[in-house]
């Protein structure tokens, strides 16, 4: 009889596992257990069209049910994995059930990081589930004014969705610039002036000193000395893995913030120390051969093709070749693109006008394109994916 092959976690990377694992031939029992009441769904909607109420949920569900259950996956939701017991090769569930595999994929994802400053509070929310999209959609049609904390991709996505439904929206980034740290300071000011040019008051190098309320923020004190009167926050600062329910396993350390978990540390196609055991998406930690060290999980195409790799790994089939990490967000109307890892680069290269909002940015480190930036450009997609992948020279329009 086949192995049978469990997969912990219900988002891109499980679905993408179950379905290469079919595809690729294997015929013995598969599980995907979902923490979540929903079958897998895909994420990148949630801060976009489901937020401002452009999608119906059921639109961001990868399969129908019956897909399920005529490919013969077990699907198991509404319950998480609480223990690994890796030389027992089982799992147990917060409902008290066990499941016994053969081989094991861990795909449990991230979440978010919280403040605890915002605890005792009604009116604040974070964005990483289909629920948590479809109650700020409800907070956002019933506000006039929220604070958008953080001004990463998530929290700058949030922001240009609450302008969309008539929303005043102020955001408040720690740091001096957006994203200054992974795209330079030049990008993250194009970043900033984007997001004021369509109504954002965009606060950077300050944060919350204290919040005024009793149950319900009602206004928010910035290092600045200003106060921000409010009636949502939405807190945007980035996640952490998911990866509690493996402590004490040997296959995960303590990261560096907060004491949180870190992510399984897996090599080639999602393999971790035990054999057994592979893991995939934002719950992995990747080798990267050129820093040296493990990094964290990246974003949505990463989790696709990590999962549907590990697969094939577990089938004792070719995983086939890495790919170049890539992420894509759209903010009042443009498609921003990014691939590779910006922070390794030691100068950049503008070709186009971030004026006119159509440009491409590449990243060079001693001369070789180490990562790309696409503002309006989808159609150089394919050919700046092969200059990172190759090394070449790429024939931009001058």
């Amino acid at each position: 009889m086949s192995d049978s092959i469990l997969i912990i976690g219900g988002g891109l990377a499980a679905q993408r596992a179950g379905e290469t694992l079919r595809r690729a031939g294997h015929d013995g029992p598969v599980t995907i257990v979902c923490a979540e009441p929903h079958r897998p769904y895909d994420r990148p909607p949630l801060s976009k069209e489901v937020l401002t109420g452009h999608n119906e949920p059921e639109q961001v569900f990868f399969r129908a049910p019956d897909w399920y259950r005529d490919e013969d996956l077990e699907l198991v939701t509404g319950t998480a994995a609480t223990r690994l017991h890796r030389s027992e090769r089982r799992v147990e569930l917060e409902d008290g059930s066990e499941l016994a595999y053969d081989k094991l994929l861990i795909a449990t994802g991230s979440r978010p990081r919280t403040l605890p400053a915002f605890e005792r509070f009604e009116n604040v929310s974070v964005l990483r589930t289909l629920d948590d999209s479809l109650q700020l959609n409800e907070a956002l049609r019933g506000a006039s004014r929220i604070v958008v904390i953080g001004a990463g991709f998530i929290g700058q996505e949030v922001a240009a969705g609450a302008r969309k439904l008539g929303v005043e929206v102020t955001m408040v980034e720690a740091a001096p610039s957006i994203l200054g740290h992974m795209l330079g300071e030049q990008v993250g000011g194009w970043f900033a002036d984007l997001h004021r040019s369509h109504g954002v008051d965009v606060v950077l190098g300050h944060q919350v000193q204290d919040v005024v309320g009793n149950g319900h923020v009602q206004a928010l004190s910035l290092s600045d000395g200003s106060t921000v009167e409010v009636d949502h926050v939405v807190v945007g600062i980035g996640v952490a893995p998911d990866t509690e329910w493996l402590l004490g396993t040997g296959l995960i350390g303590i990261g560096l913030a907060g004491g949180a978990p870190a992510g399984v540390e897996v090599g080639d196609a999602g393999r971790t120390l035990d054999a057994n055991v592979f893991a995939a998406g934002d719950a992995a930690a990747t080798y990267d051969p050129v820093l040296g060290r493990h990094m964290p999980g990246s974003h949505w195409e990463a989790a696709a093709r990590q999962g549907a790799r590990a697969a094939r790994a577990m089938l004792g089939l070719d995983p086939g070749i890495a790919p170049v990490s890539s992420f894509w967000t759209d903010q009042y109307g443009l498609r921003v693109q990014y691939l590779g890892r910006a922070p390794l680069a030691d100068e950049t290269v503008i070709d186009g006008s971030p004026e006119e909002r159509d440009f491409t940015v590449i990243y060079r480190r001693a001369g070789r394109p180490v990562a790309a930036l696409l503002v309006n450009r989808p159609g150089a997609l394919p050919e700046v994916r092969r200059l990172l992948e190759t090394g070449s020279e790429l024939a931009l329009s001058a």
